[in-house]
């Protein structure tokens, strides 16, 4: 007896699973020198962006400058190495501000770090399942919604900062936030506004200041020198210039020194959040909107990547599973949620990257970074930090949907609008279900208006025939359960002509089936013609055709009216 080796099969349900391969193994085979300095160069300069906005998001946060800084380091070079985009940018986003400062104010920053822990176990379960498409599900009038209020409340959060205004602590409740504003008005600091302002005023005139036509004289906009000079991020320029004029001039404002101390010099020690199963379980909601917030962010931002240069298309879940691991791991070193990120993901690829490799640069770029420079952060007012978000906040909220709102139906201006009023006044986790709900509802609605019940003109005086079309389904049923009442008192057949429905569900056969009891009451027969493959199907199994019997449903409308007892040839009108 011979023994021959059998080879081994994975079991079928793993099969189901995705399998973890970044996007940084495809990317690697045939990496070359001129490849690396041009994702050293992207990387280089994404890593000065990140410097400010990092920092800015965590104070928004409601955390220290530093765990911003820690989050696009580590979240950072992770989301690269890991993720399925060969240009996406990962890191503390803006979209995430009222998030995590709500959960701060009712959770403390312990449960943050816990329920950012359980949403990257939720994320890379996610991506493993195969559930990245599922994103694309939401409607574009939500997505709009959501990040149109998140904008609103990243710049209302700021106004304390811009104004130099004397508040401890500002609330997470929108009008709470706005009668706070209010009270303490009259700690106006002028010298802050002129900061901020400055620092607002001048984001917007750098992006068109070396444009052809503007005040520049067209040999300054086309020299070399003015060519360098419009690469450097304005943000860096304006952190730079208003860092330096208020230290000058020794202006009286509020800086990072002045209220955080300062930054650390090296990466936080590892350390393990305190977990209870009880405690995870009052973090659900929190967990779920981290979660949820962060595969839209990171996956809209993935989609915008991948039009913007000629790359291999994105892997949703293995971009997701790089989330989840991102957002587990960064809650060690005191890191705040993380996800991908438009404004450098478009900087990355506008600086010439071409792989991963770049992600992981800016990442050690912005390490090194804030080795160095760690104590002149000190000195950075909080109102330039809050001239930069209150940008930021401007360039992520879309606008002119609002304008455009008139060119659409009511459903989707009421979703539109009722997820960005629930966004701004409660949160996002409502505001989303609320949204879906609207749709879904007013999906169902436009499906049900598009089931029609139409009669034909026939010569046979006791037989009516309705031509069915659309889909069947619970929302349209009332259209079937109505017919009899449309019915002349001398018919003796209905012939439902369905060769245009689409589909049918189980409460569309019910309806037929009430619809046949009722008609034999009335000693009316029932002959349903010309049904497609699902709801004949259907209505197979189901036990209907049985009900009907052989000559209650016939392949064409001719061979209806012949099975009625009447000779064909009776054709329908229009």
């Amino acid at each position: 007896m011979s023994l021959s080796a059998t080879p081994f099969s994975m079991p079928a349900w793993t099969t189901r699973l995705h399998r973890f391969r970044p996007r940084l193994a495809d990317t690697l085979r045939g990496y070359d020198r001129a490849r690396f300095l041009a994702d050293l160069g992207a990387g280089a300069t994404v890593g000065i962006v990140a410097l400010p906005l990092a920092m800015a998001f965590a104070i928004a946060s409601g955390v220290k400058p530093e765990q911003g800084l820690y989050t696009a380091i580590i979240a950072g070079f992770l989301i690269s190495a890991l993720g399925g985009s060969p240009v996406q940018i990962g890191g503390p986003a803006g979209a995430f501000i009222v998030i995590i400062y709500g959960i701060i104010e009712r959770y403390g920053l312990a449960n943050l770090l816990i329920a950012t822990m359980l949403a990257g176990v939720l994320l890379f379960t996610m991506g493993l399942l195969k559930l990245g498409g599922m994103v694309r599900y939401i409607p574009v009038s939500i997505v709009i919604g959501f990040t149109n209020g998140i904008a609103v409340l990243i710049g209302l959060s700021q106004l304390r900062d811009l104004f130099g205004l004397d508040i401890a602590k500002m609330p997470a409740d929108f009008f709470a936030q706005i009668r706070t504003l209010w009270v303490h008005a009259d700690s106006f600091n002028p010298w802050a506004f002129a900061l901020g302002m400055a620092c607002l005023v001048g984001l917007f005139a750098w992006t068109k200041l070396f444009k052809p036509g503007t005040i520049l004289p067209t040999e300054l906009v086309e020299g070399r020198s003015a060519r360098v000079i419009s690469r450097v991020p304005g943000p860096i320029v304006a952190l730079i210039s208003l860092t330096l004029a208020s230290t000058v001039f020794n202006l009286p404002v509020e800086t990072i020194g002045s209220r955080f101390g300062g930054i650390p010099q090296a990466l936080p020690a590892f350390d393990l959040p305190e977990f209870t199963w009880a405690t995870a379980k009052q973090l659900l909601m929190p967990t779920l909107t981290i979660a949820l917030l962060g595969a839209i962010e990171s996956l809209l931002c993935a989609r915008v990547a991948d039009n913007m240069g000629d790359f291999p298309r994105h892997d949703p879940n293995q971009e997701l599973m790089a989330q989840g691991v991102a957002n587990f791991v960064v809650p060690f070193f005191g890191g705040i949620p993380a996800t991908g990120t438009i404004a450098r993901t478009v900087t990355n690829v506008r600086a010439g990257a071409v792989s991963p490799v770049a992600g992981m640069v800016h990442a050690v770029a912005l390490l090194a970074i804030m080795l160095v420079a760690a104590p002149l952060a000190m000195n950075v007012p909080l109102a330039v930090l809050a001239g930069i978000l209150l940008f930021v906040a401007w360039n992520m909220g879309e606008w002119h949907e609002f304008a455009r709102l008139r060119h659409f139906k009511l459903p989707y201006r009421a979703v539109l609008l009722g997820t960005f009023f629930l966004t701004v006044v409660f949160d996002l986790t409502i505001a989303v279900e609320a949204g879906l709900l609207l749709a879904c509802g007013f999906f169902i609605w436009r499906m049900s208006q598009l089931f029609q019940v139409e009669p034909l003109a026939c010569t046979t005086p006791d037989v009516e025939v309705h031509s069915v079309y659309g889909t069947l389904f619970f929302g349209a049923v009332g259209k079937i359960e109505s017919l009899p009442e449309r019915l002349r008192a001398d018919t003796r057949v209905l012939v439902l002509e369905m060769h245009r429905l689409v589909s049918v569900d189980t409460s569309g056969v019910d309806a037929l089936v009430q619809l046949h009891r009722q008609l034999q009451r009335r000693g009316v027969r029932l002959i349903v013609a010309a049904l497609n493959e699902q709801p004949r199907s259907l209505l197979s199994r189901s036990g209907f055709d049985t009900l009907l019997g052989a000559d209650g449903i016939a392949p064409t409308l001719a061979a209806a009216l012949a099975l009625s007892g009447r000779p064909a040839g009776s054709s329908p009108a229009g």
